[in-house]
């Protein structure tokens, strides 16, 4: 009896670890913050907490359902910790949730609810993957973005770039202009959607200047 019971504890953990890690990978491929390990541990430790929690329960004298409590306000706190506030924009919310998201699948597994588990799973993959693409396609999301101009006549460039924002209504939140030797270093930050990011670069590409665009996020996490 003892036995079967640990090969049921160690098949739930293992279950967690690669339910966690299948989620952890697609964020390591976008390199967040959370990702392969991190997602793997939230998910199995979280189904550990769980177990623990239903041994919990055989001792009346427990309150058991506060390991679980402790779950959700614990993975609460480790997901404020990956949001940021960064040039005026909030960031890291996805992840934030994405994390939140995990622990809840850990704890599904914990109690033996495989099967919704592993379709929770899936759900988190679709809103990450297709949603996101869609989301990004369509010109619904924008994202914080940084447009570098690199030139050796800075003023002439800095204005036409300024009237280019202008000409598509984008807003420019910061921009910046600094000497490195002959030439001069600009950079405009604005929130873009994927469509006026793709615009934007070919028409400061037509530029008499090296152009270059770095995304937040990748200023963030890598």
């Amino acid at each position: 009896m003892a036995i079967d019971l640990t090969y049921t504890i160690a098949g739930k953990l293992l279950l967690a670890a690669a339910l966690g890690g299948f989620i952890g990978f697609e964020r390591e491929l976008h390199r967040k913050a959370a990702g392969l390990r991190t997602s793997m541990l939230i998910c199995m430790g979280a189904c550990f907490f769980m177990i623990i929690s239903y041994v919990a329960a055989t001792h009346p004298e427990d309150d058991h359902t506060r390991i679980a409590a402790q779950i959700i306000a614990g993975i609460g706190f480790l997901g404020a910790g990956v949001i940021l506030r960064e040039r005026g924009n909030v960031v890291g919310l996805t992840t934030a949730a994405t994390v939140w998201a995990t622990a809840a699948v850990g704890m599904g597994v914990g109690t033996g609810m495989y099967v919704t588990s592993i379709f929770a799973t899936g759900l988190i993959l679709i809103s990450l993957t297709t949603l996101g693409w869609a989301e990004a396609r369509l010109g619904i999301k924008t994202r914080l973005t940084t447009f570098r101009l690199t030139a050796t006549n800075g003023d002439a460039v800095m204005k036409r770039a300024r009237e280019i924002f202008q000409e598509m209504k984008i807003l420019i939140q910061h921009s910046e202009l600094r000497r490195a030797g002959e030439e001069s270093v600009m950079e405009f930050d604005a929130e873009v959607s994927l469509p006026q990011e793709h615009e934007l670069m070919r028409r400061l590409s037509l530029l008499p200047a090296r152009c270059e665009m770095v995304s937040a996020e990748f200023q963030r996490d890598t």
